[in-house]
């Protein structure tokens, strides 16, 4: 009867293998990370969204009104008062910018810098999540929020952790459109998607249109 000899792998072998493994490793464990950062930041941005929704269906139910211009929030002192009793505050940072935010910081997604979050008109509020807020109330019942989900805290991008949205006259949080004549959310499609390439991928003097194109990816952030 014949012995079968079993070959084993040599050293060279073995190091060919060991550097392919490599290779694709470092191609894959990049984007692996990249991945789980984004789904991170959307997670967080999901909590603060749900929050502000929350607090507006409350306060609207509370005052017995149909839309927030009717339950009275309509200036800085009616935002102050609901910020105060309906959301967790940990910090209320008054009018100072750069105890709440990374002021000098930001950057867009084309990594070009960006002045934001510096208004020392409106005050700032640091929720319990670690997300700050403040607000500008138009007079058409519509509320811009700025949100930054993570604080002082990186990246500090406008699109990954830092966002502009509105919180319509109905209640409803959406892309935030300054220029558009829209009273009440959802916003359609395409006027997200054109928000989007207009605002935030593009190096716009403005950084809005990035949280309608993650309603629109059914949140994800696919940019």
């Amino acid at each position: 009867m014949w012995l079968e000899m079993k070959r084993g792998f040599t050293l060279a072998e073995v190091l060919v293998t060991l550097g392919i493994i490599g290779v694709v490793s470092a191609m894959t464990v990049p984007t692996l990370m990249q991945n789980y950062q984004r789904k991170s930041y959307v997670t967080q941005l999901h909590k603060v969204y749900n929050e502000i929704q929350q607090a507006a269906v409350m306060y609207m139910n509370d005052k017995n009104a149909l839309n927030l211009r009717e339950a009275g929030l309509i200036n800085d002192n009616s935002i102050d008062y609901w910020m105060k009793n309906y959301f967790k505050i940990v910090q209320d940072c008054t009018t100072s910018p750069s105890s709440c935010y990374a002021i000098g910081d930001y950057k867009r997604i084309t990594g070009t810098s960006i002045d934001i979050f510096n208004n020392t008109n409106r005050k700032k509020y640091v929720l319990a999540s670690g997300a700050v807020l403040h607000f500008t109330v138009n007079g058409d019942g519509k509320i811009l929020i700025y949100i930054d989900i993570n604080g002082k805290q990186g990246p500090n991008i406008v699109g990954r952790d830092a966002f502009a949205v509105m919180l319509y006259n109905n209640g409803v949080i959406d892309d935030s459109n300054p220029e558009c004549n829209i009273p009440e959310a959802p916003l359609s499609s395409d006027l997200r998607e054109e928000m989007f390439e207009q605002h935030c991928i593009a190096d716009s003097e403005n950084w809005w249109g990035c949280f309608g194109k993650i309603l629109n990816d059914n949140w994800e952030m696919n940019y």
